[in-house]
């Protein structure tokens, strides 16, 4: 049985919004992380994350964490629910690509942006991010092309915390209204506020 450390309206919950898409079997266990964001006070200690963080996700006693490892881990291992390339799809390379993008730049940039501590060369990750999705979305609907992937969860989850992260343009809020659209993503929902 999957078991996913969740934290209400954290990153975790775009993990609910995975194992819903999936059909996977999974239970919620909910963690305090008030105090890895605060650095005081007692970490939880139902809470496995190394840094007692969100999102974790143990597997028959095998724990993994990074959103985009968990993603990965996941897609991998309910393969015909089609949310990741498997190695024999011409897709699975772009699909790794998005994931390592969303982990080694968007999260960096973004959590720059939102710190207002960005200098000249963040200034222009930043750019070049928002030029590589816009460009891509601008031909296809999702980042693999016609297929939804858990790469597009990555990202438009951060897009549903934090619009404004990104410049305003048509094309991110097309993909945000098809996103939310995902009967998967109103029953993850449902749960992250019943967690």
């Amino acid at each position: 049985m999957l078991t996913l450390f969740h934290a209400p309206r954290s990153r975790s919950t775009r993990f609910l919004w995975l194992l819903e898409e999936l059909g996977a079997p999974y239970r919620i266990e909910k963690v305090d992380i008030f105090r890895s964001m605060s650095g005081t006070g007692a970490r939880d200690p139902r809470n496995p994350h190394p840094h007692g963080q969100v999102p974790a996700l143990l597997d028959d006693g095998v724990l993994i964490t990074e959103s985009a490892a968990i993603a990965l881990y996941l897609t991998d291992k309910f393969p015909t629910a089609g949310l990741g390339p498997m190695i024999s799809d011409p897709h699975r390379g772009p699909y790794l690509s998005w994931l390592a993008y969303y982990a080694g730049v968007l999260e960096p940039a973004v959590t720059n942006l939102w710190k207002q501590r960005q200098d000249d060369q963040d200034k222009a990750q930043y750019a070049a991010l928002d030029e590589r999705l816009r460009t891509t979305l601008e031909k296809q609907p999702w980042l693999l092309g016609e297929q939804f992937s858990a790469a597009d969860i990555l990202f438009v989850s951060l897009l549903q915390f934090a619009r404004q992260m990104l410049p305003a343009h048509a094309v991110y809020d097309d993909w945000l209204a098809r996103a939310n659209a995902r009967p998967a993503l109103a029953r993850a929902l449902a749960k992250d506020d019943l967690s």
